[in-house]
């Protein structure tokens, strides 16, 4: 069996482990969401060079105090973070699901309206680069035509991808994209979780030590025209993520 459908096995056995212990109690639904919101939120900023640690994150998100010596900024992109989390999950329990270029869009409103009130939420005017990469992405001008493509994209792939591959592809044609002037790695993380919660799967994060990993798997499934690379790296973090579930739900 090739391995990428081994992997998406082993993520449905373990998905269905867990929709066993469901429906849970109120108060422990809500302790999860929060347990992941901390750890998604600290893990999806590490890789884009956020300085606050795991704690410092907690502390911030949980209490509202910010933390003496870091960048102003790395704390409005964690506060910002954690507002795009409880809009992604608001979102992903909707039954019928639809997303759309503006769900895409408000999610990284509310990431980056404290950042950058001007730029939250819009898309660019000027060509960016992906430093690492000989990738350029698409002309400003083009952009808007991409992301209608990429809604249509989500909407017709659904019913003949696995959830895990459909949650990478729209992960990197997102990024491909780069819709917007900053932002576009942490809106594409929280998009695939849109997907991946909406199918019953639990938070997943990259973690910072799998930084280059990342890279290198988005970097090839581009080089080769085949999102098998990325979904491969995707499907092993879930994997990862439901075993914290288990271990959290004790099962």
């Amino acid at each position: 069996m090739p391995a990428l459908q081994a992997l998406l096995q082993k993520a449905d056995s373990y998905r269905q482990k867990i929709s066993s212990a469901r429906p849970l109690a109120k108060e422990e639904l809500k302790s999860l969401d929060q347990y992941f919101r901390i750890g998604f939120t600290y893990s999806s900023n590490a890789l884009e060079g956020n300085t606050l640690t795991l704690s410092e994150t907690k502390i911030l998100l949980e209490d509202g105090i910010t933390v003496g010596g870091r960048p102003l900024r790395d704390c409005y992109e964690a506060v910002g973070h954690g507002a795009a989390y409880d809009f992604m999950l608001e979102l992903a329990r909707q039954p019928d699901l639809k997303i759309t270029e503006n769900s895409i869009r408000k999610l990284h409103r509310l990431f980056y309206q404290k950042v950058d009130a001007d730029q939250a939420g819009l898309y660019r005017t000027v060509q960016v680069y992906i430093s690492g990469t000989e990738y350029v992405p698409p002309s400003p001008e083009d952009v808007p035509q991409f992301m209608r493509h990429l809604e249509d994209q989500i909407r017709s792939s659904r019913p003949a991808l696995h959830p895990i591959e459909l949650a990478a592809m729209a992960h990197k044609r997102l990024v491909d994209i780069h819709p917007f002037v900053d932002g576009n790695g942490r809106t594409a993380r929280l998009l695939m979780n849109l997907i991946l919660v909406n199918a019953g799967y639990g938070v997943v994060s990259i973690p910072p030590i799998r930084r280059n990993d990342y890279i290198d798997a988005l970097s090839a499934s581009r080089r080769l025209y085949d999102i098998e690379p990325f979904s491969t790296l995707i499907a092993e973090c879930v994997i990862e993520t439901e075993r914290d579930y288990c271990r959290l739900l004790k099962i």
